[in-house]
């Protein structure tokens, strides 16, 4: 068969398509004119939303393989790779960007400087040592932010994600029933007009009910690609959701182990004073084996004011 001549069954569809819409009332024609605003609203959105889902697909799988080969869990971010399109990344970068903030901002790091410099317990080294522990780490209450970030970046990428689906649920579900009204509108009137008329033939009920369905018909024309369409979208959507929320939390693990310190001021303070006061625990002792040498009699070293310090 020559595909350019259509089949008898398809010109048999058009050419009752055709009769229903010219005997359609003005106002069937006017539902039937709604469902078709509805049905450019909903393909407009079908087609937007496949690409985006699509995209979200492909750039995420790119993003993931390239967060897994990272040791540093911001190495993507210093490096300045994009990853245009998936929503993991747009909630990476988030936190990324946030515990970058915290690591050049952090107060607590003003304070421990300042409790070894201010202090007279040596120069130099312990200042040195505390100066470089800081700088790699934030504080658990500034990490605190962090995940507020990261729950927030999620919750905004859910909502992207999800926009415009409104349009396809009302499809759906509003599509039929507006046609069902046209029909019911149209059937109505065929049959006051029967009514006026005193004529009961089927010749004259056809027309009328013929221009009533078309409404139906073209409300389920509407309803269901939005239905096998929105069924497709809002189970990909779910998925890359979960997705999210379980990158969220190993993302923010990662972020923890790697830059949140969990010790006190204290505890780093005796860290980073321990080798020097080790250094002068060993010095007077050594000062004081001296002295016996020389003088036979042994002088207790001054471990007091290091167990003060501790």
């Amino acid at each position: 068969m020559n595909p350019m001549i259509p089949s008898p069954m398809f010109a048999s569809l058009v050419d009752a398509l055709h009769f229903a819409l010219n005997q359609a009332t003005n106002e069937g024609k006017i539902t039937i004119g709604v469902l078709l605003v509805l049905s450019v609203f909903s393909w407009t959105v079908i087609i937007t939303k496949a690409r985006q889902l699509y995209r979200a697909r492909k750039a995420g799988k790119r993003f993931f393989d390239s967060y897994r080969e990272t040791r540093d869990p911001l190495e993507i971010a210093r490096r300045g790779d994009e990853f245009d399109g998936a929503p993991a990344y747009e909630l990476y970068y988030v936190g990324a960007e946030e515990t970058e903030y915290h690591l050049k901002n952090n107060p607590v790091k003003i304070v421990k400087l300042r409790s070894v410099a201010d202090g007279n317990f040596g120069t130099g080294a312990e200042t040195d040592i505390v100066a470089r522990q800081i700088t790699t780490k934030i504080s658990p209450s500034s990490f605190d932010s962090v995940r507020v970030s990261l729950e927030r970046a999620a919750s905004a990428q859910a909502i992207t994600l999800e926009k415009g689906m409104i349009i396809l649920s009302t499809a759906v579900a509003g599509g039929p029933f507006i046609g069902l009204l046209g029909t019911v509108w149209g059937v109505m009137e065929t049959f006051s007009g029967i009514a006026h008329a005193g004529s009961a033939s089927l010749t004259a009920m056809a027309p009328g009910v013929a221009g009533a369905l078309i409404a139906t018909v073209t409300g389920l024309f509407v309803a269901i690609p939005a239905m096998f369409a929105y069924n497709y979208m809002v189970t990909t959507i779910r998925a890359i959701t979960q997705e999210l929320d379980t990158f969220a939390a190993e993302y923010a693990t990662a972020l923890e182990h790697k830059y949140v310190d969990n010790r006190s001021i204290v505890d780093e303070l005796k860290e980073a004073l321990s080798g020097r006061l080790s250094a002068m625990t060993s010095e007077s002792l050594g000062q004081a084996q001296s002295s016996s040498t020389s003088s036979g009699t042994a002088k207790p070293p001054p471990l007091n004011r290091v167990s003060a310090i501790v």
